[in-house]
């Protein structure tokens, strides 16, 4: 058999799962890091319940896949240990693929973090196909209100342990509880939750803007302004209806 003809043969076995999101879809991707409460708690023993040294290679890593991916990523978003990346709506790397970009992002954003931290770290992703803008908003919205959840209930579950709990007991104390009970057990403990760190509750967002640098013209010797675009850390990002509008915003300049 000729190497073309058992090429093409043995391809339709490689491709027979593929996948592709059509053309009027938005792209979200999702990227979760695997076994991150060991790394994080136990091997790397990061401060609980939260880290500015994590947060950073966090957004450190979101600002690697924006920056050279090879993906038109318009905004990236960054809570616990997650990232989503909004993609423009003409990006068509890979034939939009989903097994490409699923591995491509992983391993990207693997690598990026695992240079920040010094040692190996993993990450697995998934495509979100969404079908209109409402469902864009409503993707981000749901994800803020995620942060929200697990910042309350770190902040209680952390301050159970310091005050003696083991993790199953501190586990079951807050299973089941709402969230006014755990926003009165912070505050019984001298912790009003609305005055935490807007990034421990809402997360971080990451996205291009236009600053203004000053520099000399080489030419004539005088100080000149100029416009770049470069990517930027929000950590105190709006909530409800405006994060919704803030997001959109995003997409809207593009379309």
């Amino acid at each position: 058999m000729r190497f073309n003809e058992f090429d093409k043969m043995m391809r339709v076995y490689e491709e027979s799962l593929d996948q592709y999101i059509l053309p009027d879809m938005y792209i979200v991707a999702r990227l979760d890091g695997r076994s991150f409460t060991r790394l994080t708690k136990e091997i790397c023993k990061f401060e609980a319940p939260f880290d500015v040294r994590f947060r950073d290679m966090m957004t450190g890593t979101v600002k690697a896949l924006m920056e050279s991916s090879g993906f038109r990523i318009v905004y990236g978003y960054s809570e616990s240990d997650e990232i989503s990346l909004l993609f423009h709506p003409e990006d068509n790397a890979f034939g939009r693929k989903v097994r490409k970009l699923n591995t491509t992002l992983a391993g990207e954003a693997s690598a990026a973090f695992s240079l920040m931290l010094g040692r190996a770290a993993t990450f697995d992703c998934r495509i979100v196909p969404l079908p209109n803008l409402k469902r864009v908003e409503d993707y981000f919205a749901w994800r803020q209100e995620d942060s929200h959840r697990n910042s309350l209930n770190a902040h209680c579950y952390w301050l159970l342990r310091k005050e003696g709990m083991n993790k199953d007991e501190a586990t079951r104390e807050l299973s089941g509880k709402s969230l006014a009970y755990k926003n009165e057990l912070l505050f019984q403990h001298g912790i009003n939750y609305n005055d935490l760190p807007a990034w421990q509750k809402r997360g971080q967002g990451v996205y291009y803007r236009n600053v203004q640098k000053e520099g000399v013209d080489p030419r004539t010797n005088t100080k000149v302004i100029t416009e770049r675009r470069e990517l930027y850390t929000d950590l105190e990002l709006p909530l409800g209806t405006e994060y919704r509008k803030f997001v959109l915003k995003f997409l809207e300049d593009e379309i």
